[in-house]
């Protein structure tokens, strides 16, 4: 093709990729969501069933019969029980997306919770002194494990199926068939919760074109065929791509670039293995049982946490500067006794992104010292004011910041912004 014709389909496909997953956009969030809370409510139903089956089993038994028993208390603890069972779970980031491919820590909760939730009901059971006999608790820690893990086998399976029906759920393109692309194949095939669906593994080695990766290597399980490589724009958007995820390892950074131009042309998010030391603050990290791949998806709680932040920095700094109001016009009289000039200083500084702003302060320092210099170490520096001396030992001449925090342009909460030249 012609680098006027490539430039063209480039363009094309840039203009109707949004166009196109706008049509068949499925709100990955409330997938996760509804997963999460089917989860949870299978495992609250499952427990809370099953104890009160053990209820009346030990209701039911010819031995040692129960000296009081009511439907009411049953559904009652058992009710606890599942809360309990499912609160723990949570706490634990049971409903957190993501599963390994063998579920060997949802089978060991599942294990482990229960009997825990019993120890807690039976200490409830003494301290209140509910009645509750002890061949309860021991026939809930034999049945409860067992038929909870089998639950959330059959939930995982039913979810799988639903991921491979649903034709919405955003799709997720593999770069690289090696050890690594076909672990991150199988995981997003046996993990819905990540809320994505593997369409297409992309390769460079010819040898591999036209082969497929299944769940766990078996030929009869859901599968993902292996595609020429390298990914393009418009091998993206005909595989309807909302992913790219980069799995191949030893790549050059001209090939990473490259990938990440075609995601970027054909309206598609772009995810790299992640160094495991280096945390994302601003990006989501989807964990493939191990594999950590950070994401230019903007984390889901990042912006709640953030409209969160902004509230409580305008609720504290407002109550602060009122309580303290007195004390900062005490202090702007000192200033301007000690020395001539302003009570406020105002200097430049560099704040998040880079973005330059205006920090106010209390005037530390006489008006002739240079406004943009490296900050005085000791505090017999010649520069500063006696009341600075005050004012710099105490961290009180920094109150006025709160100003900045009223008005945005600071947080109470994050790195010292310094001066342009020191950045």
């Amino acid at each position: 093709m012609a680098a006027p014709d490539l430039l063209s389909s480039n363009l094309r496909a840039a203009a109707i990729a949004p166009l196109r997953k706008a049509e068949r956009a499925f709100p990955r969030e409330l997938f996760q969501t509804a997963t999460a809370l089917t989860d949870a409510s299978a495992d609250f139903l499952t427990s809370a069933l099953v104890m009160i089956a053990v209820c009346f089993f030990c209701a039911s038994l010819p031995f040692g019969a129960l000296s009081y028993h009511s439907m009411q208390r049953d559904v009652a603890v058992s009710t606890v029980f599942g809360l309990l069972v499912s609160m723990l779970i949570s706490q634990e980031g049971g409903y957190r997306a993501g599963n390994g491919l063998l579920r060997i820590q949802e089978t060991e909760r599942a294990v482990r919770i229960p009997i825990q939730s019993l120890l807690l009901l039976f200490i409830l059971n003494s301290l209140l002194s509910l009645g509750l006999p002890w061949r309860m608790f021991l026939i809930g820690c034999a049945a409860v494990p067992p038929l909870l893990a089998l639950e959330k086998q059959f939930v995982a399976a039913v979810m799988c199926r639903l991921q491979r029906r649903n034709n919405g759920m955003p799709r997720a393109v593999i770069y690289g068939s090696g050890e690594t692309g076909r672990s991150a194949a199988s995981t997003l095939l046996h993990s819905p919760r990540l809320g994505f669906q593997p369409v297409a593994v992309v390769s460079d080695h010819p040898a591999q074109f036209g082969r497929a990766i299944s769940v766990l290597g078996y030929r009869n399980h859901p599968s993902v065929a292996i595609r020429p490589g390298p990914p393009s724009p418009s091998l993206l958007n005909s595989l309807h791509c909302d992913l790219l995820m980069v799995a191949a390892q030893g790549l050059s950074t001209y090939e990473l670039d490259a990938a990440s131009d075609a995601a970027e042309q054909a309206g598609s998010r772009f995810a790299v293995l992640a160094d495991p030391a280096i945390e994302g603050h601003q990006t989501e990290r989807l964990n493939l049982d191990g594999l950590q791949f950070t994401t230019n998806i903007e984390r889901r709680g990042s912006r709640i946490y953030a409209v969160a932040k902004r509230l409580t920095d305008v609720a504290l700094s407002s109550a602060l500067l009122l309580l303290l109001a007195p004390i900062l016009v005490l202090i702007a009289i000192l200033v301007r006794l000690d020395s001539p000039g302003p009570a406020l200083f105002v200097q430049k500084r560099s704040g998040q992104g880079g973005e330059v702003f205006e920090m106010f302060k209390f005037r530390s320092m006489y008006m002739d010292a240079p406004k943009y210099s490296l900050s005085p170490t000791s505090s017999h520096d010649p520069r500063i004011t006696r009341i600075g001396r005050l004012l710099r030992k105490t961290n009180m001449d920094e109150l006025p910041q709160l100003l900045n925090v009223l008005m945005g342009t600071m947080s109470l909460v994050g790195p010292r912004p310094e001066m342009p030249f020191v950045v």
